[in-house]
């Protein structure tokens, strides 16, 4: 029978191109929560967060908020956010099987509602989850910055909501931005109360900064951050210009996912290197194998969207499908 590790054994590695911070050092912040920092301007504005390490080996994001509280941003409106999320799968890295540390227990993006946190279920990254949401809950507005198993050009991703899709639009960057409904197995961060609700003045974004250790990824989050900082008129324009390293695409492109590709065996395996982004012209198309069953695109022009054999798994998303929107 294949083995995960296996596969991961057979995949090429990836070069770790960033360094790691040390963000012991931001543990006690000034919230009553570890690694949750908060600054109010003490004028009117919105609440803004910037949140790392939603999944422990996505370093794009430390680096980011390492950087910005290194700096001492402080906002000159409403009140700016800073923090780190599954600390724990962090701490635990190793360049050996960096794979391994995206959490410990379970997924922390797929356990925020209600029902769940509430429940008698008992995680590691739950425990963190239930700490964090008293905070969570007085947030309006939430990047949550994310990365990539592969090697993809950065994605937004949305939600299905329009509110949020605006959103996307009004930052201008990435040049891809994936409309989609989240996953089966539970809800993301980014799905959760208000942030999920069309009726309510909350909104949230997820950026996914490109393969988790590239040094381009680490420049996408810092860009992201600032912009939406920026953009949620919490900080002065001034003090994020270090950070706007990248140029802005002259329009953004749209993918609405409209399934997943879901594995139902451990002898699952792409049709072709596919590595995200691809646009497969005929519907009909072998995308990939599981077991004797071939998977086909169900129509032309269909978006291949993160691709990834590093967490093969029964029931496990292996990419997900999508058509281009005309925005």
């Amino acid at each position: 029978m294949t083995t995960l590790e296996a596969i991961r054994a057979a995949l090429p590695a990836y070069p770790i191109e960033v360094s790691f911070p040390d963000i012991a050092r931001w543990r006690e912040g000034n919230t009553g929560i570890d690694y949750l920092h908060s600054f109010d301007s003490g004028k009117a504005g919105k609440h803004v967060m910037i949140l790392a390490l939603t999944h422990g080996n996505e370093v794009s994001g430390a680096i980011a908020v390492d950087t910005l509280l290194a700096a001492g941003v402080r906002p000159t409106a409403g009140r700016l956010s800073l923090g780190f999320g599954n600390i724990g799968a962090y701490a635990l890295f190793s360049a050996e099987n960096a794979d391994a540390t995206r959490f410990l227990d379970e997924d922390m993006n797929r356990v925020w509602t209600p029902s769940t946190l509430d429940g008698a279920r008992q995680s590691r990254e739950l425990a963190r989850a239930r700490a964090m949401r008293p905070f969570i809950d007085t947030v309006d507005l939430l990047l949550d910055i994310h990365s990539m198993h592969e090697a993809s050009a950065p994605l937004m991703m949305t939600g299905p909501l329009e509110k949020a899709i605006a959103l996307a639009a009004e930052l201008g960057t990435p040049e891809h931005v994936i409309v989609d409904k989240g996953h089966a197995n539970g809800t993301r961060m980014r799905d959760y109360g208000g942030f999920g609700d069309p009726a309510s003045a909350k909104n949230a974004l997820l950026i996914e900064t490109g393969q988790h250790f590239a040094g381009s990824a680490r420049d996408v989050a810092l860009d992201c951050a600032a912009r939406f900082l920026i953009h949620a008129g919490v900080v002065a324009e001034a003090d994020m210009a270090p950070y706007l390293t990248q140029t802005q695409p002259a329009r953004q492109k749209f993918v609405e996912i409209t399934q997943p590709v879901v594995a139902r065996s451990m002898d699952f395996r792409f049709s072709q290197p596919f590595t995200g982004l691809e646009v497969i012209e005929k519907a009909g198309t072998e995308i990939a194998r599981d077991g004797d069953e071939v998977i086909v695109t169900p129509y032309d022009n269909c978006v291949i969207v993160q691709p990834s054999m590093r967490h093969l798994g029964v029931n496990v998303t292996m990419m997900r499908l999508g058509r281009l929107l005309n925005r």
